[in-house]
């Protein structure tokens, strides 16, 4: 333990090695604490739940605190010490092939007083990759060469590598993000795929691995979103995630923001694209600071926590005729409703419209609206006021016309604009694969889970609205992000892949 009684040194080498003691010992308190508390969720679970889901939920709540641990780890670039419970690394098989790849000097000669070059020996490192369908072994090889006219000796350097002192490849981080993220497979279930391949690799490796690559690839998804708040229309919409409480061994309520940009339905070439933002809640302070600087159109459903950013006019809401469908459909499926149906009915005839519209450019899109879609809007808007005297005020389908004519008020722009359109299912869209990923995690175990999950998402999905192969792109990310500058983070992503 550190004695806090001593004063910090003043030689700056000895407060640089006091400082990383520091860090340590926080590392090793975060990772205790973190630890303990799960182990009482698991023996609560245990106790007190079903016993044929306990085994997964201890392992699902170990997975998401270790991808935590990962990301603290290489953000503060602490050391990677290895914590005395965690499994060592085993030798990779010999029955995996290997493939050798040898960096030479470059030159023959010295490069200090011109002699010959002569091999004294060879540093070796091992890297596990995966190429689609199999594994490999990268085996670098570095000849140490000697000077036969001085004492000097030569090596080519190590390559950069996502992981420093790792040994998986870019291809086999990548295979294990899209695994979790794209495919739904919780860490363990990949550590017991990997095993049929005689793989040991252990879940907390998998989680350090999923921890430390969402941190270096975080500028990248910064990028995306750089790109989404600069379209003139974007889409908005939210989905509840269940985050492990700190300290209770319970759960509470986070929320995944999803905000997307895409201009493909008026005929755009500008890359359609995904931000995903976490939040341990769902107050309306998250999208007012996701959105600060962001001037244009939202779609968005009517949540209550969206109307201050409409409260200055820098944001303009456009409702959803989805959300106003659905209301009708839920009423007819339960009561067979007439009236339901008929709403129904008209509202297809808007969506008719829409489809006629889909891909010519925003002036014609407004000249076929105001020509079909206006009238066919205005006379919805009139029927459904008429149909309210006709029925009971606190039956389901009043509220469902009520809901309706709240919300056509603010869908009306998309009849004057041609960049609007006529719902947000390009943002529910974005959230589909959230939805799926959930019937397989029960929550994430922390904030920094969280946000390691909304990286994730955000470079697959944008990725994949792009019809770029999310494995293929991110593994050529994950080789080429290590040395890239910063300034140039652009020409990595998935619209610029090579």
């Amino acid at each position: 333990m550190l004695d806090v009684r001593k004063s910090l040194p003043e030689d700056p080498a000895k407060l640089r090695a006091f400082t990383a003691l520091l860090l340590a010992e926080v590392k090793s308190q975060a990772i205790l604490i973190e630890k303990l508390r799960h182990q009482l969720a698991g023996h609560r679970a245990h106790r007190f739940g079903a016993s044929s889901e306990t085994s997964e939920q201890l392992q699902l709540a170990l997975e998401t605190t270790e991808i935590a641990i990962a990301v603290l780890t290489a953000k503060l670039r602490l050391p990677d010490d290895t914590p005395a419970d965690k499994p060592k690394r085993k030798p990779i098989p010999d029955h995996i092939p290997r493939v050798e790849v040898e960096l030479t000097p470059g030159s023959a000669e010295c490069a200090h007083c011109g002699g010959k070059l002569r091999r004294l020996g060879e540093d070796v490192t091992e890297e596990l990759e995966y190429v689609p369908g199999r594994f490999i072994v990268n085996r670098i090889v570095r000849p140490r060469m000697a000077c036969s006219g001085c004492d000097c000796f030569t090596q080519a350097p190590l390559p950069s590598r996502p992981i420093e002192r790792g040994r998986p490849g870019p291809g086999l981080l990548a295979h294990v993000l899209v695994n979790k993220y794209a495919d739904h497979l919780p860490l363990y279930r990949q550590s017991q795929i990997f095993e049929r391949d005689r793989l040991d690799i252990d879940r907390s490796t998998l989680a350090d691995w999923v921890g430390k690559s969402t941190a270096l690839l975080e500028p990248l998804a910064d990028a995306i979103g750089r790109h989404v708040l600069a379209g003139q229309a974007i889409f908005a919409d939210d989905t509840p995630v269940a985050m492990l409480a700190p300290g209770t061994g319970k759960t509470q309520t986070a929320r995944l923001w999803a905000y997307g940009r895409d201009e493909r339905p008026w005929g755009s070439a500008i890359p359609p694209a995904s931000w995903y933002r976490f939040s341990s809640d769902r107050k309306g302070q998250h999208p007012k600071d996701h959105l600060s600087d962001y001037t244009g159109w939202m779609h968005a459903d009517g949540y209550a926590g969206f109307e201050d950013l409409y409260r200055n006019g820098a944001i303009r809401e456009v409702a959803c005729l989805a959300h106003v469908r659905r209301k009708f459909v839920d009423v007819h499926k339960a009561q067979g409703s007439a009236i339901a149906d008929e709403a129904i009915r008209r509202i297809a005839a808007l969506y008719a419209v829409e489809k006629a519209a889909r891909g010519l450019p925003p002036d014609k899109r407004v000249e076929i609206r105001q020509a079909e879609a206006k009238p066919a809007f205005d006379d919805l808007e009139a029927w459904l006021n008429g149909q309210l005297h006709d029925i009971s005020g606190k039956s389901p389908l009043a509220a469902a016309i009520r809901y309706a004519l709240t919300r056509m008020a603010r869908l009306r722009p998309y009849l004057d604009h041609g960049i609007l359109e006529i719902d947000n299912n390009t943002a529910e869209r974005a959230m589909r694969s959230v939805a799926l990923g959930r019937k397989n995690y029960l929550f994430v175990g922390s904030q920094t889970g969280g946000k390691s999950a909304a990286i994730a998402y955000t470079l697959i999905e944008t990725a994949k609205l792009n019809g770029v192969d999310p494995q293929a792109w991110l593994a050529d990310t994950l080789a080429r992000i290590p040395d890239h500058k910063i300034n140039r983070i652009d020409e990595l992503l998935p619209w610029n892949a090579r």
